[in-house]
């Protein structure tokens, strides 16, 4: 495995400059934003299509630093019901799969998206009960009447253009939020549709993380490095479901932390193994998302923690004695 960084976090710097801090930190892998929730700050991608003297700067900008793109980020919801928004992450995520093609790279990380509850909706609609009855009702119209036959329609267009992995970051507040969703779409629409794992979303939900590696298995296509900590003292009174600004850390439920501030070294150790078990030999991409940290430090502490909990070396063959 190899210890990665969404670089969004820097995109106030300019990207040489970026690469070569994050170069200096022994990073091995970016994962590169380019559209979406994430932005074009280090990648516009219709900027490069559009010029090739850029795209090929942006190229040998990349190979000068030696840390190959892992995957192109575009997260963003493609079945907003806001047809204006629905159809700028489609654009944005169009220009995704065309850049990704120009660089070989075969793999895009995406959100599912979230429709709303009919088709004169104007807001995505997340439903997380059974009842009352108008909520089963409305996930047999978000999955049966939108989310299904655009996924199989958009696996096609990515395909074509040699993407054979779309990654869906199992975020709340879209369909596919834990390992269930993440599988039912995977068994309605195909294989190129796999997981982008990112255990801080899982955790607070009550996942437990290597429990959801063994199960989604070679479904994980890549892996986000970021913790969570659940504050016990605030769920203990109101639970997980927690609209508060994450800038009012004290009396949250949860918030996002540098790999090792939400969880020990071991519960780390754990979920990497395990995904060594699964199959899962590629990168973990570091993303920054702790508020009680500075980007340079949050990255920092986080390479260095994941690099001593990484499994490197090539899988062996056996016990030496056996």
């Amino acid at each position: 495995m190899k210890v990665g960084v969404l670089t969004v976090p820097l995109s106030g710097q300019p990207l040489p400059e970026a690469l070569s801090y994050l170069r200096s930190l022994g990073v091995e892998a970016l994962e590169i934003g380019c559209g979406g929730y994430p932005g074009k700050g280090h990648c516009n991608p219709r900027e490069l299509l559009e010029n090739k003297s850029k795209l090929k700067q942006f190229k040998e900008t990349i190979e000068e630093f030696g840390m190959p793109i892992s995957a192109l980020g575009c997260h963003g919801n493609m079945v907003n019901p806001d047809k204006e928004a629905a159809a700028r992450y489609q654009a944005d995520f169009d220009d995704a799969l065309l850049l990704a093609e120009e660089l070989e790279i075969n793999k895009v990380l995406t959100f599912s998206g979230c429709p709303g509850d009919c088709p004169t909706a104007k807001y995505p609609n997340w439903v997380t009960c059974a009842w009352p009855d108008e909520y089963p009702k409305i996930l047999d119209y978000q999955w049966n009447d939108v989310l299904i036959p655009f996924w199989i329609k958009q696996l096609e267009a990515c395909r074509s253009h040699g993407v054979t992995k779309v990654a869906l970051e199992m975020h709340p507040g879209f369909c596919v939020y834990n390992t269930e969703t993440m599988l039912k779409l995977r068994a309605a629409v195909g294989d190129t549709i796999g997981a982008n794992f990112d255990p801080s979303h899982l955790i607070w939900q009550g996942i437990e993380p290597v429990a959801a590696i063994r199960a989604l298995g070679s479904a994980i296509f890549h892996v986000h490095a970021k913790d969570t900590k659940v504050d016990k003292y605030n769920t203990a009174v109101n639970g997980v479901l927690d609209t508060k600004h994450y800038s009012d850390e004290i009396h949250r439920s949860w918030v996002f932390r540098t790999v090792g501030y939400g969880n020990d070294a071991q519960y780390w150790r754990d979920m990497i193994s395990n995904l060594r078990l699964v199959g899962y030999d590629d990168v973990l991409s570091i993303e920054h998302e702790d508020s009680f940290m500075t980007n340079e430090e949050g990255l920092e502490k986080a390479v260095k923690f994941l690099k001593d909990s990484v499994i490197s070396a090539p899988k062996p063959g056996g016990m030496f004695w056996a």
